[in-house]
């Protein structure tokens, strides 16, 4: 068996330094209970962009920027150093972390930014980076559009882990690029909450014959900054829950065995044990015994496309 911990708890909202002390604190805390591997919703460094899907289009111009321009300034740049402290944990506690960040662009004009997914090694490295290959709606006003560079499995101590985010997890033929490289943890960072959204994720983990980890964002108006401009304006109720989080555990067979974790905080603990995906797949494999290539294939690029190349 294994113990694995989802991460229900706010960021320390738009302020990436302390954000990631705070999520150093989560590992540690999680390790303390046994958890070998440690997930973290959606862009929770420095938080998720929530005010997106409430701005008024063509009326907002001067408050959107303002609020981007913030955001830009927290963004993790990974060749930085910025992360330290988070993979420092990692290997001190010899656990396996995955943890959704805003990721600034290092490639070319450095101010594209991308929601992107972490996958750190007990050994505190990184093992892999996937950026979100479809931003959904007005996520488009914030984030560019990932590729295929990160839509891998790698190997861990717990298990074979990958991780789609959100919406992504409603393409089929990304599902099916993680389930042909044998995933057993199917990571599943999200701003989506509710039964509609769980019960798709009880499909995800029956359809693959893998572990599900949906990690829902979790934010209360009270963690918006004082400083939030216009907060009485898109946050008027004190009390409100901007999202209510609902992680969820589910096994390979599509049962929930932790969770929802609903309108609250806290670390979502649950033991696995990884043996159960082999059996899920005796009957239903559908990138085996259930598949038919010789009908149908599937072609992933992962070369990353760049709007220039230099000869020298």
């Amino acid at each position: 068996m294994t113990t694995i911990a989802i991460v229900q708890e706010p960021p320390v909202f738009l302020d990436r330094e302390r954000t990631i002390e705070r999520a150093a604190e989560q590992v540690l805390k999680a390790a303390d209970q046994g958890a070998e591997l440690v997930v973290f919703p959606e862009t929770y460094i420095p938080g998720y962009p929530a005010w997106i899907w409430r701005l008024k289009p063509g009326g907002d111009w001067g408050l959107s920027e303002q609020l981007h321009a913030r955001l830009l300034d927290n963004a993790v740049q990974l060749e930085s150093g910025q992360l330290t402290p988070l993979l420092e944990v990692a290997r001190e506690r010899q656990v396996t972390i995955v943890c959704g960040i805003e990721a600034r662009d290092e490639d070319a004009s450095r101010a594209t930014l991308y929601s992107a997914v972490l996958t750190i090694s007990p050994e505190g490295r990184v093992q892999n980076c996937h950026r979100k290959l479809m931003p959904t709606n007005p996520e488009r006003m914030v984030w560019g559009f990932g590729d295929a560079r990160g839509l891998k499995v790698v190997d861990t101590p717990v298990g074979r882990v990958g991780a789609l985010m959100c919406w992504e997890n409603f393409m089929p033929l990304a599902r099916y690029a993680l389930y042909a490289q044998g995933i057993d943890l199917y990571i599943a960072p999200t701003y989506d909450s509710g039964e509609k959204w769980i019960r798709s994720l009880q499909h995800i983990a029956r359809e693959g014959g893998c572990w599900v980890l949906g990690a829902g964002v979790v934010l209360h108006r009270q963690d918006l900054p004082a400083d939030f401009p216009e907060i009485e304006r898109l946050y008027p109720d004190a009390d409100e829950w901007i999202n209510q989080g609902d992680s969820v555990v589910i096994s390979p067979t599509g049962d929930i065995v932790a969770g929802p974790l609903h309108q609250e905080t806290g670390l979502l603990l649950a033991d696995i044990d990884i043996r159960q995906v082999a059996a899920a797949r005796r009957s239903l494999d559908i990138v085996g015994h259930y598949a038919r290539p010789d009908i149908f294939t599937l072609q992933v690029n992962t070369r990353a496309q760049r709007p220039v190349e230099f000869n020298e």
